[in-house]
Formats: C-alpha cells, structure tokens, sequence
C-alpha cells in the first residue's frame, strides 16, 4: 500500500483505520493477519486471508475507497499449495 497525499494528512488515524478494517473483514468472512509500516517503495504492506478471491478483491476495493491508500494486490500461495501447482506443470 501506499498513503494518499489523504491519508498522510491523517497518518495518526492509522490505528482507528487498522480497527475499522480488521471488523469489515470479520464480517465478510476474511482476516488481517498482521500489518506493518515499511520503508521503501511502499508504505504499508499488509496480509490477508478471504474466503475467496472475489471477496478478497471487493474488500481491497472498498478499504482503497475511502481514499487513504492506493493498493497494490499480489496473490500469494501457500507452501501446502505448492505441490498441487507443480503437478500441473506440463
């Protein structure tokens, strides 16, 4: 993630926001497993579990929304989902 020029003005709301976030993920079904401020090309990086992509997505669109963040989404997969991507391998 990266701060709006919007949401640095209001950088010591991150705590209410992180709040706020993590209570609209309960209710669709996902979880924030940790968030961290980072130095670098981005400033925050966060990680995420939903039900599904769809909602996953919808949830990233929605949080970006309120005009604090822009996002950037990256599909990780698991270790135990790692065999399973190999054995299609042609």
């Amino acid at each position: 993630m990266n701060f709006t020029e919007h949401g640095i003005k209001g950088i010591k709301d991150v705590p209410a926001r992180l709040a706020a976030a993590r209570q609209l993920f309960e209710s669709k079904g996902a979880k924030m497993h940790s968030y961290f401020l980072t130095m670098g090309q981005y400033d925050a990086v966060s990680i995420l579990e939903a039900p599904d992509e769809e909602t996953g997505m919808s949830l990233a669109i929605a949080i970006a929304g309120q005009g604090n963040i822009r996002t950037t989404t990256v599909r990780a997969f698991t270790e135990a989902e790692i065999p399973g991507i190999l054995d299609k391998l042609p």
